[in-house]
Parts: C-alpha cells; sequence; structure tokens
C-alpha cells in the first residue's frame, strides 16, 4: 500500500508514511505489555492513516478489536467497538476528502466529477463498521470458547485435586483402621500366648500333660493370629507392603483360610473362655438379643477383648474380672469390671494408649459414650452405643 501511495502524479507525503509506519510497528510491538495503550495507539494511527497515510494502519484496529473481543469481558468488548466506530466515523470522512483537501492516497486519481459526499461517506463507514463489528464477534466467540476451555481445565484439576485429597483421606482411614485392628488383634493374642506359656513353664515338672495341653493352645493362637493377620493385610492394596509380609505368613495358610470371617459378638462365649484358659478369673453375663449387625458386633467384641485384655497384662493379685453385655432394642451396655490388689499399672501409663483411643473411636461411630479409669479397687471400663433399629440392624 506504501508502494502504491508513492506512484507519481498522485503522491502521498512519504514522512507520513514513513512516520505511521514505525508507529505501527510500536503498537504491534507493545500489544501484550501494554494493551491498552496499544488499544488507543491503533484508534489514532487508523484515523491518522486515513487522513494522511495509506490507509494500511486500519488493519491495526481490526486486530486490535479480535484482540479486545478475546481476552476481555463482552461489554468491555462492545465498549471498544463503540470507540472504534466513532473513529471510523471520523475516518470515513476523511477519506472522502482525500485528494481533495487531504493528500492523495494509493496514488488514487480524484474524482474529476462532483459527487455526493454524505453517500461517500456513508459507503466508505458502512465498509469499516462491518469489518470492525466482523473482527469483535470473531474475537468475543473465540474469548468465550478459551475462557470456557479454561473454566473446565480449571475444573478439572481442581476435582483431579480434591480426588486425591479424598483418596489421601482414604487411604489414611484405611491405615488407622487396620492399625486398630492389628493392635486388637495382636496385643490381646500376645497377652494370652505369654500367659498361658508362664502357666506351661511352671507346670513342666509337676503336670507334663497340662503343659503340653497349654502349649497347643499357645500354637493355635498363634496360628489364628496369623490368620487374621494375614486377612487384615490382605484389604491394604499396596501390593508391595501386602508382598513383603507375605513370607512371613506362608505358615497361616493351612490353618486359617485366605478370608476369615471376622469376630462378632456370637464369639464373647469364646474369647471369654479363651482368657478363662489362659488363667484370667473371669465371669460373663450376657443379657438381651444381639442385632444382625456384624459392624457393631465387632465392635462390642474389640472392646470386650481390649479391656479383658488390659486386665491380663497390667493388673497385678487379679482377684476377679466381670463382664456385663446388656443388648437393648437400640443400644447395648458393655461394663468390665476387675477387681485386684491394687490399682493397675497401665491406669497411669496407658491412659492415652492407641488401645484406649481406638475403643474411643470405635464407641464414636455409634454415637455412644465410654468410660475407663480406677474403680473399686480395680479397674473398670464402661461403654454404652446406640443405633437406630429403623435402618435394617434389627435381628
Amino acid at each position: 500500500m506504501a508502494v502504491l501511495s508513492l506512484e507519481p502524479p498522485y503522491v502521498t507525503p512519504l514522512g507520513a508514511l514513513i512516520a505511521l509506519t514505525l508507529a505501527g510497528i510500536a503498537v504491534v510491538v507493545g500489544r501484550h505489555r501494554h494493551p491498552r495503550a496499544a488499544f488507543a495507539g491503533a484508534l489514532v494511527l487508523a484515523l491518522a492513516s486515513a487522513a494522511v497515510g495509506s490507509g494500511a494502519e486500519g488493519i491495526l484496529l481490526i486486530g486490535a478489536m479480535y484482540l479486545v473481543g478475546l481476552r476481555a469481558r463482552a461489554s468491555v468488548a462492545w465498549s471498544a467497538l463503540g470507540a472504534a466506530l466513532v473513529c471510523a466515523t471520523a475516518a470515513a470522512l476523511a477519506l472522502t476528502q482525500r485528494g481533495i483537501g487531504l493528500p492523495h492516497i494509493l496514488g488514487l486519481q480524484p474524482p474529476i466529477e462532483a459527487r455526493d459526499s454524505l453517500l461517500d461517506w456513508l459507503n466508505f463507514f458502512s465498509l469499516i463498521a462491518a469489518l470492525l463489528l466482523i473482527a469483535t464477534l470473531l474475537g468475543i466467540n473465540a474469548g468465550h470458547r478459551r475462557r470456557q476451555l479454561r473454566e473446565l481445565q480449571h475444573r478439572a484439576e481442581q476435582l483431579a485435586r480434591e480426588r486425591d485429597q479424598q483418596a489421601e483421606t482414604a487411604r489414611a482411614r484405611e491405615r488407622e483402621r487396620i492399625a486398630r485392628e492389628m493392635h486388637d488383634v495382636i496385643a490381646h493374642s500376645l497377652t494370652v500366648m505369654i500367659a498361658v506359656s508362664d502357666g506351661a513353664r511352671l507346670a513342666a515338672d509337676e503336670n507334663p500333660q497340662q503343659a503340653k495341653e497349654a502349649i497347643g493352645r499357645v500354637a493355635e493362637t498363634g496360628r489364628r493370629t496369623l490368620g487374621e493377620v494375614r486377612r487384615l493385610l490382605g484389604t491394604v492394596r499396596d501390593g508391595e507392603s501386602a508382598s513383603t509380609v507375605e513370607p512371613a505368613l506362608a505358615g497361616a495358610r493351612e490353618a486359617q483360610p485366605q478370608h476369615a470371617p471376622q469376630p462378632d459378638a456370637g464369639r464373647l462365649p469364646a474369647l471369654v473362655q479363651e482368657f478363662a484358659d489362659a488363667g484370667l478369673p473371669v465371669r460373663m453375663t450376657l443379657s438381651g438379643r444381639p442385632p444382625a449387625d456384624a459392624a457393631l458386633g465387632l465392635t462390642v467384641y474389640r472392646i470386650v477383648q481390649e479391656s479383658l485384655t488390659n486386665s491380663l497384662r497390667h493388673a497385678t493379685d487379679l482377684q476377679s474380672v466381670e463382664v456385663h453385655v446388656d443388648w437393648l432394642a437400640d443400644e447395648v451396655g458393655i461394663v468390665v469390671q476387675d477387681t485386684s490388689a491394687s490399682t493397675p499399672a497401665f491406669a497411669i501409663t496407658d491412659t492415652v494408649g492407641r488401645g484406649l483411643l481406638g475403643m474411643q473411636e470405635r464407641v464414636a461411630l455409634y454415637n455412644g459414650t465410654i468410660e475407663a479409669g480406677p474403680q473399686h479397687g480395680g479397674w473398670r471400663v464402661g461403654a454404652r452405643l446406640r443405633w437406630d433399629p429403623s435402618e435394617g440392624n434389627e435381628a
């Protein structure tokens, strides 16, 4: 367009072409860092180019309108279009005066016959306005699509973060659950095995047959414990962790099924008998009928198991242990009371241990309460669990 404008005899001033070209380059270079200044510069250059230049700088205004629609909100783009139309009005008027009152453009010969200036202005304005409107609409459409894609990407990333957080929370809960179960199983079993082994050692000389039977109970308890540990570790999804302990549990495969059932309230008499065989003077009283809720039965079983384990492990000069489990329509009461000559050691050392914390967490799942502490020359654990019979937990 500059070459055409410099062809004689209808030449556009060279200085104006050079100045407009340099200014246009500055607008293009600074459009990202200074978008508002670049847009204002495009308006001014488009008007100046229509008046004294080649008209090429009008392309800058069309590009500027597209960028405004692409980057800004629709309301901002329409406001910018309004400003551009005002500039287009003046530019169209300037174009009607090229070759008459203003320098020639593109080497064109001025009209010989008089023309209708208003009609020329309207033609120029319509053409410029149509180009600006099309550029604005294209920019708004592309900008809306870009913002929508960006929002979808942001939402996908947010959902991915939430998914990872939920997965990590679930893994932490699963680890805590397994740790709690492992503590209950291992602490109970080892306590019973130690007590029975001590009895077998004392009876080995005077009553070998009784010592053999005690050793057999120790072996049976060990195999059952390995089976329960293997079942717990089988629920861990980390294959590497599971494979690490697999060789150590290989001996439990023949003695225990791969997925043994969880203990429930129906196994409470067997649990108490196991402690009695280990030398704990324990008696149990059951009343009522437990609901058909495996999770609730496991919770009651673990509370009784942990309480008896603590009595067997910590109490000295133990005289008796009473276990009361009272099943009602919508709650169950559990009391484990031991009587000994002195306060159990864990009344001081284990008040916030994993065992008591585990019982508190289990009771909290059923909106219950638990109290554990020294009482009447021994240690007493009292728990009460509640549930809604309408949820289908009734037997």
